[in-house]
């Protein structure tokens, strides 16, 4: 079995991050996006200024999956990242976005951000919900009915945040 490899993502990788793009989005299960997303919108996302993406690769040709990483907000609050992911549902289930998620904290540690925050986690992502929680996030706060569920209707969304580092020794 090939190895996985996390590495920045390139221009080269978008056509298959606009793929797993489309088919998630497409499920209506786990992002705010909708169908009429456009493929300029979606590489605005992925590629915008200040954004950082990295994309799981399997060899050379296999897009797994990928994340960005940005500051949550700007000035005062630019010391709290964060993040959004995307594994291509046929890499589901076995600790792609695990790895992801483990690469992703120690980027936003090395880019020098001092804790992180997720800001609508779908309250019915069981699998993103168990994967933060392990990986030591805490939901801080809980959005009622704010996501409309293409299956379930309006369920619940989350922000789930963490600490990247001892605040005792944050910069004043």
């Amino acid at each position: 079995m090939k190895e996985i490899e996390i590495r920045p993502a390139v221009e080269a990788d978008f056509d298959a991050m606009w793929a797993i793009f489309r088919t998630l989005v497409a499920a209506g299960d786990t992002y705010t996006f909708d169908a009429a997303t456009t493929r300029e919108a979606c590489h605005a996302y992925w590629f915008g200024p200040g954004v950082q993406s990295f994309v799981a690769m399997m060899g050379s040709e296999r897009l797994l999956g990928m994340y960005k990483l940005v500051a949550n907000q700007a000035g005062h609050g630019n010391h709290v990242a964060s993040a959004s992911f995307m594994v291509d549902p046929a890499a589901q289930g076995v600790g792609v976005g695990r790895m992801l998620g483990v690469h992703c904290i120690a980027e936003a540690q090395r880019a020098g951000f001092l804790a992180m925050q997720f800001n609508f986690v779908v309250s019915t992502n069981l699998a993103a919900v168990t994967l933060w929680k392990k990986l030591g996030f805490t939901v801080v706060g809980t959005l009622p009915m704010a996501y409309r569920h293409a299956q379930l209707g309006y369920v619940d969304a989350y922000v789930m945040y963490r600490l990247l580092s001892d605040p005792m020794q944050w910069p004043a």
